[in-house]
């Protein structure tokens, strides 16, 4: 109000929040959101544009997903970062593990709280064998394909140890792309060795700190006041959905589509076996 009247008052600084809560995937899947870069790109675009904006605040959730989605997204706040000379600092809440810390190594610097659980740097794929399960309920496997390898890891086939090895060979590439991404953005901060940082582990937010996987023990609200003033203002860029859409992820036409329910169910089973593997 007093600002209206006095329009030449100093205006309080501003710093843009983007929130990355969830599993990052290839698309928004019933029953969950989904980080990915369509669902994404508006947000960090108009997070980088606000009048005033001083620095993107990332705050960081996640367990990981697809490291494609992971890089896309990554790529484009380090792109409008340098746009618009802004600097990136995230906050990792409960987890920033696997896809989730290559999205806070985005930033130019990343804190944690002590008992934030950060890395899992390493990739993992995983699968279920059914060929004796359809043996003994009288199930025949038929499969006809074009290509010797595109029936690659077929879960109702016996396991093809050419086929084991050629996934090792994708995943130590991803693996190697994961890693080089950590480097370039933390570069002489790492202290670890490689076999300890680059393994797949995970640390408390203290131990990455020591491993110089982040930058301090801190929450958003607390250093970016010390950074930029008492005065700072946090926009939060992006709607809140309405708690039925958050629990469901449900809207208009797929609310009656039984394939989407069925796949959105199964997101749903995955989603929580991942952050199971951090007691959440």
């Amino acid at each position: 109000m007093f600002r209206r009247l006095i329009p030449f008052l100093p205006k309080p600084p501003v710093v843009s929040v983007v929130r990355l809560a969830g599993m990052i995937s290839t698309s928004p899947q019933p029953f969950r959101g989904g980080l990915n870069l369509p669902s994404l790109a508006g947000t960090i675009e108009r997070a980088a544009a606000t009048p005033g904006v001083l620095a993107l605040a990332l705050q960081v959730n996640s367990p990981g997903g697809s490291p494609v989605q992971s890089a896309l997204i990554a790529k484009r706040i380090r792109n409008l970062a340098k746009e618009n000379d802004l600097p990136v600092f995230a906050f990792v809440e409960d987890v920033a593990a696997s896809g989730g810390y290559w999205l806070a190594c985005a930033a130019d610097e990343i804190y944690a709280e002590r008992s934030s659980i950060v890395g899992s740097i390493g990739v993992v794929a995983a699968g279920f064998g059914f060929e004796e399960a359809i043996k003994k309920i009288g199930v025949e496997r038929r499969l006809y394909h074009q290509g010797r390898n595109k029936a690659m890891l077929d879960p109702f086939k016996p396991e093809n140890p050419d086929d084991v090895e050629r996934l090792y060979a994708i995943q130590k590439d991803i693996h190697e792309t994961f890693i080089d991404h950590v480097r370039d953005r933390r570069g002489k901060r790492l202290k670890g060795e490689d076999d300890e940082l680059f393994n797949g582990d995970i640390w408390t937010g203290q131990r990455a700190l020591e491993l110089g996987l982040i930058d301090g023990i801190g929450d958003l609200r607390s250093v970016m006041r010390d950074r930029f003033g008492e005065k700072v203002q946090l926009r939060v860029i992006g709607g809140e959905r309405s708690w039925l859409k958050r629990r469901l992820g449900l809207t208009g036409p797929r609310m009656a589509e039984p394939d989407a329910l069925i796949s959105g169910a199964l997101a749903a089973i995955e989603e929580r076996a991942l952050w199971s593997r951090f007691g959440l």
